[in-house]
């Protein structure tokens, strides 16, 4: 755990360290993800393109230490205004148990997303998924669990951007449902045409169980318009929720059509 700590810290570092050396380029960059922060993005991928999200993540849960990935995430703008969205199953690894057991491939997940903004100068959308019981006996719900979230996000300032996202899950938990509400609020500021940096509170509410409540930061830098890398880590502020967590992302969108 104190390896886990440190870690955390380096994340830290490295994220100021990133944000220091961005620097302005040519043109804006186009790639928008959803990805590290847990506030989807309020846009949809452009039509035609092709935007694939993958990331790295370590735990520090109440029960010991994970790894997650790859975090894949598939995007396809199907039109002007709506993407198909694929979740890869991601591995989990037990990095404090000898059980195999422990570890596994959890659930892929489909979905779309509908663009509804800018609305008022907001931009909002709304994303529909399920995930489907493809992962190993340990790890997978076993069910058919629905989902909805609505992101959104407005500039209030030159390179200051406010964001959040309401939603509802119902995951299955011991073989029934446990409705799951969630809201988050984003602050993110604009540093180069490169480089952004966010802070966000993300507060999940299950109908069994105790309040999940996080503190989360990180930083993107897209290497071009089409590429991006990320680093995230969080703090979690009630029992229920994972002690902290770090990660780190690449992310790309190839050219529409």
């Amino acid at each position: 755990m104190r390896r886990l700590a440190r870690h955390v810290w380096q994340a830290i570092l490295g994220s100021i360290a990133a944000s220091a050396a961005c620097a302005d380029s040519g043109g804006p960059p186009t790639i928008a993800t959803d990805r590290p922060s847990v506030t989807d993005s309020a846009v949809v991928v452009p039509e035609g393109g092709f935007q694939m999200e993958n990331g790295l993540l370590v735990a520090n849960l109440n029960n010991g230490a994970v790894l997650d990935l790859p975090e894949s995430a598939i995007r396809y703008g199907l039109a002007e205004r709506t993407e198909l969205r694929l979740s890869v199953p991601d591995y989990f690894y037990s990095l404090t148990s000898a059980s195999a057991s422990a570890s596994g491939f959890g659930d892929a997940a489909l979905g779309v997303k509908r663009q509804l903004g800018p609305l008022g100068g907001v931009d909002v959308s709304i994303v529909a998924f399920a995930s489907i019981p493809t992962g190993a006996r340990q790890i997978s719900s076993h069910g058919y669990d629905p989902g909805l979230q609505v992101p959104w996000a407005h500039s209030i300032a030159a390179n200051w951007t406010v964001a959040g996202q309401i939603a509802a899950y119902w995951p299955t938990v011991g073989g029934r449902r446990d409705f799951t509400s969630e809201a988050t609020l984003l602050l993110d500021r604009t540093l180069s045409v490169r480089c952004d940096l966010f802070t966000e509170l993300a507060v999940d509410s299950p109908q069994r169980g105790g309040t999940r409540q996080q503190l989360h930061a990180g930083t993107t830098y897209r290497l071009a318009a089409n590429q991006q890398i990320d680093f995230h880590v969080a703090a979690g502020l009630s029992r229920a929720a994972p002690r902290n967590y770090l990660g780190v992302g690449y992310s790309f969108l190839l050219p529409t059509r």
